[in-house]
Protein backbone atom coordinates (compact mmCIF):
# COMPACT_ATOMS: atom_id res chain seq x y z
CA UNK A 1 0.00 0.00 0.00
CA UNK A 2 1.45 3.36 -0.99
CA UNK A 3 1.83 6.17 1.54
CA UNK A 4 -0.74 8.93 0.81
CA UNK A 5 1.28 11.59 2.62
CA UNK A 6 3.62 14.06 0.94
CA UNK A 7 7.24 13.12 1.49
CA UNK A 8 8.46 16.72 1.44
CA UNK A 9 6.50 17.55 4.59
CA UNK A 10 9.06 15.64 6.63
CA UNK A 11 11.60 18.33 5.75
CA UNK A 12 9.51 21.12 7.28
CA UNK A 13 10.96 22.36 10.58
CA UNK A 14 8.32 22.49 13.28
CA UNK A 15 7.45 25.95 14.52
CA UNK A 16 9.02 26.39 17.94
CA UNK A 17 7.08 28.66 20.33
CA UNK A 18 8.74 30.53 23.13
CA UNK A 19 9.03 28.32 26.19
CA UNK A 20 6.67 28.99 29.10
CA UNK A 21 7.28 27.88 32.70
CA UNK A 22 5.06 28.99 35.60
CA UNK A 23 6.53 31.88 37.63
CA UNK A 24 9.51 32.30 35.28
CA UNK A 25 10.37 35.62 33.64
CA UNK A 26 9.11 35.01 30.12
CA UNK A 27 11.20 36.86 27.53
CA UNK A 28 10.93 34.03 25.01
CA UNK A 29 7.84 35.19 23.09
CA UNK A 30 7.36 38.63 21.59
CA UNK A 31 4.44 39.66 23.75
CA UNK A 32 3.79 42.94 25.53
CA UNK A 33 3.92 42.60 29.33
CA UNK A 34 1.12 44.96 30.33
CA UNK A 35 -2.04 42.87 29.90
CA UNK A 36 -5.01 43.56 27.60
CA UNK A 37 -5.80 47.10 26.55
CA UNK A 38 -8.75 48.87 28.21
CA UNK A 39 -12.10 47.57 26.94
CA UNK A 40 -10.73 44.32 25.52
CA UNK A 41 -11.73 42.03 28.39
CA UNK A 42 -15.23 43.52 28.40
CA UNK A 43 -15.49 43.00 24.63
CA UNK A 44 -14.40 39.37 24.92
CA UNK A 45 -16.82 38.78 27.80
CA UNK A 46 -19.68 40.20 25.76
CA UNK A 47 -18.69 38.02 22.79
CA UNK A 48 -18.79 34.95 25.03
CA UNK A 49 -22.55 35.32 25.35
CA UNK A 50 -23.00 34.51 21.65
CA UNK A 51 -20.47 31.73 21.13
CA UNK A 52 -23.29 29.44 19.96
CA UNK A 53 -23.48 31.62 16.83
CA UNK A 54 -21.01 31.79 13.97
CA UNK A 55 -18.90 34.95 13.77
CA UNK A 56 -19.18 37.42 10.91
CA UNK A 57 -17.63 35.60 7.94
CA UNK A 58 -16.57 38.83 6.23
CA UNK A 59 -15.23 40.50 9.40
CA UNK A 60 -17.06 43.53 8.06
CA UNK A 61 -16.92 45.90 11.06
CA UNK A 62 -13.21 45.40 11.65
CA UNK A 63 -12.34 45.71 7.98
CA UNK A 64 -14.45 48.88 7.72
CA UNK A 65 -12.68 50.44 10.72
CA UNK A 66 -9.29 49.49 9.30
CA UNK A 67 -10.36 50.91 5.94
CA UNK A 68 -11.16 54.26 7.54
CA UNK A 69 -7.92 54.30 9.54
CA UNK A 70 -5.73 53.39 6.58
CA UNK A 71 -7.59 55.42 3.96
CA UNK A 72 -7.98 52.36 1.73
CA UNK A 73 -11.02 50.50 0.37
CA UNK A 74 -12.13 47.56 2.51
CA UNK A 75 -11.85 45.28 -0.53
CA UNK A 76 -8.07 45.65 -0.26
CA UNK A 77 -7.99 44.34 3.33
CA UNK A 78 -8.01 40.64 4.25
CA UNK A 79 -8.18 39.41 7.84
CA UNK A 80 -6.94 36.10 9.22
CA UNK A 81 -5.77 34.30 12.34
CA UNK A 82 -2.72 36.45 12.78
CA UNK A 83 -0.43 37.68 10.03
CA UNK A 84 1.34 34.31 10.10
CA UNK A 85 -1.77 32.57 8.73
CA UNK A 86 -2.21 35.19 6.03
CA UNK A 87 1.41 34.73 4.95
CA UNK A 88 0.64 31.07 4.42
CA UNK A 89 -2.53 31.88 2.50
CA UNK A 90 -0.68 34.31 0.25
CA UNK A 91 1.93 31.69 -0.58
CA UNK A 92 -0.86 29.24 -1.41
CA UNK A 93 -2.42 31.85 -3.67
CA UNK A 94 0.75 32.51 -5.71
CA UNK A 95 2.23 29.00 -5.84
CA UNK A 96 2.64 27.38 -9.23
CA UNK A 97 4.77 24.36 -10.22
CA UNK A 98 8.43 25.33 -10.00
CA UNK A 99 7.76 28.73 -8.45
CA UNK A 100 9.98 30.32 -5.80
CA UNK A 101 9.85 32.79 -2.92
CA UNK A 102 12.88 34.84 -1.85
CA UNK A 103 13.41 35.87 1.76
CA UNK A 104 16.23 36.69 4.15
CA UNK A 105 17.65 34.16 6.57
CA UNK A 106 17.67 34.11 9.43
CA UNK A 107 14.20 35.62 9.47
CA UNK A 108 10.73 34.61 10.64
CA UNK A 109 10.75 30.85 11.06
CA UNK A 110 7.24 30.48 9.63
CA UNK A 111 8.41 31.46 6.12
CA UNK A 112 10.00 28.12 5.17
CA UNK A 113 7.04 26.27 6.69
CA UNK A 114 4.48 28.30 4.72
CA UNK A 115 6.51 28.07 1.51
CA UNK A 116 6.90 24.30 1.67
CA UNK A 117 3.25 23.69 2.54
CA UNK A 118 2.24 25.84 -0.44
CA UNK A 119 4.64 24.02 -2.77
CA UNK A 120 7.01 26.95 -3.24
CA UNK A 121 10.79 26.61 -3.30
CA UNK A 122 12.48 28.78 -0.66
CA UNK A 123 15.40 30.91 -1.78
CA UNK A 124 17.03 31.91 1.50
CA UNK A 125 19.47 34.82 1.34
CA UNK A 126 21.89 35.14 4.30
CA UNK A 127 21.69 38.25 6.44
CA UNK A 128 24.55 40.71 6.39
CA UNK A 129 27.28 40.57 9.04
CA UNK A 130 25.33 43.13 11.07
CA UNK A 131 22.18 40.95 11.02
CA UNK A 132 20.22 42.97 8.47
CA UNK A 133 18.56 42.01 5.20
CA UNK A 134 21.12 41.93 2.38
CA UNK A 135 18.93 43.79 -0.08
CA UNK A 136 21.38 43.62 -3.00
CA UNK A 137 21.79 39.87 -2.59
CA UNK A 138 18.04 39.40 -2.28
CA UNK A 139 17.45 41.32 -5.50
CA UNK A 140 20.12 39.24 -7.23
CA UNK A 141 18.26 36.09 -6.12
CA UNK A 142 15.04 37.13 -7.89
CA UNK A 143 14.67 35.06 -11.03
CA UNK A 144 12.10 34.09 -13.66
CA UNK A 145 10.35 31.69 -11.26
CA UNK A 146 10.13 34.13 -8.35
CA UNK A 147 6.56 34.82 -7.29
CA UNK A 148 7.32 36.96 -4.23
CA UNK A 149 10.15 38.57 -2.29
CA UNK A 150 9.48 38.83 1.45
CA UNK A 151 10.88 41.68 3.55
CA UNK A 152 10.52 41.26 7.31
CA UNK A 153 10.79 44.74 8.79
CA UNK A 154 11.66 44.83 11.64
CA UNK A 155 13.28 41.46 11.10
CA UNK A 156 12.28 38.67 13.47
CA UNK A 157 14.45 37.51 15.23
CA UNK A 158 17.36 39.92 14.68
CA UNK A 159 15.59 43.29 15.12
CA UNK A 160 16.80 45.72 12.42
CA UNK A 161 14.26 47.31 10.06
CA UNK A 162 14.62 48.04 6.37
CA UNK A 163 15.00 51.68 5.33
CA UNK A 164 12.93 53.58 2.80
CA UNK A 165 15.94 53.79 0.52
CA UNK A 166 16.29 50.01 0.57
CA UNK A 167 12.60 49.35 -0.01
CA UNK A 168 12.52 51.93 -2.79
CA UNK A 169 15.28 49.94 -4.51
CA UNK A 170 13.33 46.73 -4.12
CA UNK A 171 10.24 48.18 -5.76
CA UNK A 172 12.31 49.80 -8.49
CA UNK A 173 14.22 46.60 -9.25
CA UNK A 174 11.73 43.74 -9.29
CA UNK A 175 9.20 43.29 -12.09
CA UNK A 176 5.58 44.06 -11.26
CA UNK A 177 4.60 40.40 -11.53
CA UNK A 178 6.75 39.71 -8.45
CA UNK A 179 4.96 40.60 -5.22
CA UNK A 180 6.94 42.67 -2.73
CA UNK A 181 5.69 41.36 0.61
CA UNK A 182 6.47 43.54 3.63
CA UNK A 183 5.84 41.83 6.95
CA UNK A 184 5.32 44.64 9.48
CA UNK A 185 4.21 42.64 12.52
CA UNK A 186 6.29 44.97 14.73
CA UNK A 187 5.66 48.25 12.91
CA UNK A 188 4.30 50.07 15.98
CA UNK A 189 7.66 49.74 17.74
CA UNK A 190 9.69 51.42 14.97
CA UNK A 191 11.25 54.72 16.05
CA UNK A 192 13.84 55.22 13.27
CA UNK A 193 12.44 57.81 10.80
CA UNK A 194 14.49 56.21 8.01
CA UNK A 195 12.29 53.10 8.24
CA UNK A 196 8.98 53.72 6.45
CA UNK A 197 5.39 52.77 7.10
CA UNK A 198 4.97 50.44 4.13
CA UNK A 199 1.24 51.03 3.79
CA UNK A 200 1.66 54.80 3.69
CA UNK A 201 4.59 54.72 1.28
CA UNK A 202 3.82 51.81 -1.04
CA UNK A 203 0.08 51.12 -0.97
CA UNK A 204 -0.27 52.55 -4.47
CA UNK A 205 2.22 50.03 -5.92
CA UNK A 206 0.42 47.22 -7.76
CA UNK A 207 2.76 44.54 -6.42
CA UNK A 208 2.85 45.71 -2.78
CA UNK A 209 1.53 43.40 -0.06
CA UNK A 210 1.78 44.44 3.60
CA UNK A 211 1.05 42.35 6.69
CA UNK A 212 0.11 43.68 10.13
CA UNK A 213 -1.02 41.97 13.33
CA UNK A 214 -2.86 42.65 16.57
CA UNK A 215 -0.70 40.11 18.41
CA UNK A 216 2.16 42.41 19.37
CA UNK A 217 1.66 46.09 20.23
CA UNK A 218 -2.12 45.68 20.43
CA UNK A 219 -1.82 42.89 23.02
CA UNK A 220 -4.04 40.24 21.39
CA UNK A 221 -1.52 37.42 20.93
CA UNK A 222 -3.90 34.89 22.46
CA UNK A 223 -6.81 35.72 20.14
CA UNK A 224 -5.05 35.49 16.75
CA UNK A 225 -6.11 38.28 14.43
CA UNK A 226 -4.08 40.01 11.75
CA UNK A 227 -4.64 41.66 8.40
CA UNK A 228 -3.13 42.09 4.97
CA UNK A 229 -3.28 45.01 2.53
CA UNK A 230 -2.92 44.39 -1.20
CA UNK A 231 -4.49 45.34 -4.51
CA UNK A 232 -8.09 44.04 -4.87
CA UNK A 233 -7.42 40.97 -7.01
CA UNK A 234 -4.57 39.78 -4.78
CA UNK A 235 -6.71 40.38 -1.69
CA UNK A 236 -9.57 38.45 -3.28
CA UNK A 237 -7.31 35.52 -4.17
CA UNK A 238 -5.91 35.32 -0.63
CA UNK A 239 -9.39 35.59 0.92
CA UNK A 240 -10.40 32.49 -1.05
CA UNK A 241 -7.63 30.57 0.72
CA UNK A 242 -8.68 31.66 4.21
CA UNK A 243 -10.56 29.06 6.24
CA UNK A 244 -14.21 30.16 6.66
CA UNK A 245 -14.93 31.91 9.97
CA UNK A 246 -11.20 31.97 10.73
CA UNK A 247 -11.33 35.12 12.87
CA UNK A 248 -13.64 34.24 15.73
CA UNK A 249 -16.20 36.57 17.28
CA UNK A 250 -14.16 37.29 20.41
CA UNK A 251 -11.12 38.20 18.32
CA UNK A 252 -13.15 40.52 16.10
CA UNK A 253 -14.67 42.39 19.04
CA UNK A 254 -11.38 42.51 20.90
CA UNK A 255 -9.59 44.02 17.90
CA UNK A 256 -12.25 46.71 17.59
CA UNK A 257 -11.95 47.49 21.31
CA UNK A 258 -8.16 47.61 21.08
CA UNK A 259 -8.32 50.10 18.22
CA UNK A 260 -10.46 52.34 20.44
CA UNK A 261 -7.61 52.31 22.98
CA UNK A 262 -4.89 53.44 20.59
CA UNK A 263 -3.68 56.15 22.95
CA UNK A 264 -2.97 53.62 25.67
CA UNK A 265 -1.32 51.31 23.14
CA UNK A 266 1.03 54.13 22.10
CA UNK A 267 1.85 54.88 25.75
CA UNK A 268 2.78 51.25 26.35
CA UNK A 269 4.82 51.08 23.16
CA UNK A 270 6.78 54.13 24.34
CA UNK A 271 7.59 52.28 27.57
CA UNK A 272 8.79 49.29 25.56
CA UNK A 273 10.98 51.34 23.22
CA UNK A 274 12.49 53.23 26.14
CA UNK A 275 13.34 49.95 27.86
CA UNK A 276 14.62 48.58 24.55
CA UNK A 277 17.13 51.40 24.28
CA UNK A 278 18.31 50.96 27.86
CA UNK A 279 18.52 47.18 27.72
CA UNK A 280 20.24 47.00 24.33
CA UNK A 281 22.87 49.53 25.39
CA UNK A 282 23.57 47.55 28.57
CA UNK A 283 23.67 44.23 26.70
CA UNK A 284 26.06 45.68 24.12
CA UNK A 285 28.57 46.42 26.85
CA UNK A 286 28.71 42.67 27.45
CA UNK A 287 28.19 41.42 23.88
CA UNK A 288 29.60 44.19 21.65
CA UNK A 289 27.94 43.24 18.34
CA UNK A 290 24.31 43.33 19.51
CA UNK A 291 22.49 45.00 16.58
CA UNK A 292 20.11 47.90 16.88
CA UNK A 293 16.49 46.81 17.12
CA UNK A 294 13.30 48.46 15.94
CA UNK A 295 11.05 45.77 17.46
CA UNK A 296 10.03 44.77 20.98
CA UNK A 297 12.95 42.33 21.18
CA UNK A 298 16.66 42.29 20.42
CA UNK A 299 19.25 39.80 19.23
CA UNK A 300 22.27 38.35 20.97
CA UNK A 301 24.57 36.96 18.25
CA UNK A 302 26.04 34.23 20.43
CA UNK A 303 26.49 31.64 17.68
CA UNK A 304 27.32 28.21 19.09
CA UNK A 305 26.83 29.55 22.65
CA UNK A 306 23.13 30.31 22.08
CA UNK A 307 21.67 27.12 23.55
CA UNK A 308 24.06 27.19 26.50
CA UNK A 309 23.07 30.76 27.31
CA UNK A 310 19.36 29.90 27.16
CA UNK A 311 19.98 27.03 29.59
CA UNK A 312 21.96 29.38 31.84
CA UNK A 313 19.00 31.78 31.89
CA UNK A 314 16.48 29.02 32.53
CA UNK A 315 18.38 27.98 35.65
CA UNK A 316 17.69 31.51 36.86
CA UNK A 317 13.98 31.20 35.91
CA UNK A 318 14.42 33.49 32.92
CA UNK A 319 13.18 32.25 29.54
CA UNK A 320 14.71 33.48 26.27
CA UNK A 321 14.46 32.11 22.73
CA UNK A 322 17.61 30.40 21.40
CA UNK A 323 18.23 29.67 17.72
CA UNK A 324 20.86 26.94 17.79
CA UNK A 325 24.12 27.97 16.16
CA UNK A 326 22.95 31.54 15.49
CA UNK A 327 21.87 33.54 18.50
CA UNK A 328 19.26 34.33 21.12
CA UNK A 329 16.20 36.54 20.80
CA UNK A 330 15.22 38.40 23.95
CA UNK A 331 11.84 40.09 24.31
CA UNK A 332 11.69 43.41 26.15
CA UNK A 333 9.84 42.90 29.43
CA UNK A 334 9.16 45.00 32.48
CA UNK A 335 12.15 46.98 33.85
CA UNK A 336 12.75 44.52 36.69
CA UNK A 337 12.59 41.60 34.24
CA UNK A 338 15.09 43.25 31.94
CA UNK A 339 17.36 43.89 34.93
CA UNK A 340 17.20 40.20 35.86
CA UNK A 341 18.08 39.27 32.29
CA UNK A 342 21.04 41.65 32.22
CA UNK A 343 22.35 40.18 35.46
CA UNK A 344 22.09 36.70 33.93
CA UNK A 345 23.95 37.86 30.82
CA UNK A 346 26.65 39.49 32.94
CA UNK A 347 27.13 36.27 34.92
CA UNK A 348 27.31 34.21 31.72
CA UNK A 349 29.96 36.45 30.17
CA UNK A 350 32.00 36.47 33.35
CA UNK A 351 31.86 32.66 33.57
CA UNK A 352 33.28 32.44 30.06
CA UNK A 353 36.26 34.65 30.83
Amino acid sequence: MSDPLREDLESIPRYVPGKAIPDAVKLSSNEVPYGPLPGVVEAVTEAAETVHRYPDLGVVKLRDVLSQRLGLPAERIVTGTGSVALIGHLMQAVARPGSEVVYSWRSFEAYPIAATVAGLKSIQVPNTADHRHDIDAMLAAVGPNTRAIVICSPNNPTGPAVTAEELDRVFASVPEDVLVVVDEAYREFVTDPACPDAIERYADRPNAVVFRTFSKAWGLAGLRVGYMVARPDVADAVSRCVIPFAVNAAAQRAALAALEAEGEMRRRVALVTSERKRTVMAARELVPDVPDSQANFFWLPLGERAVAFAAHCEKRSILVRPFAGDGVRVTIGLPEENDAFLEALRAFVEEER
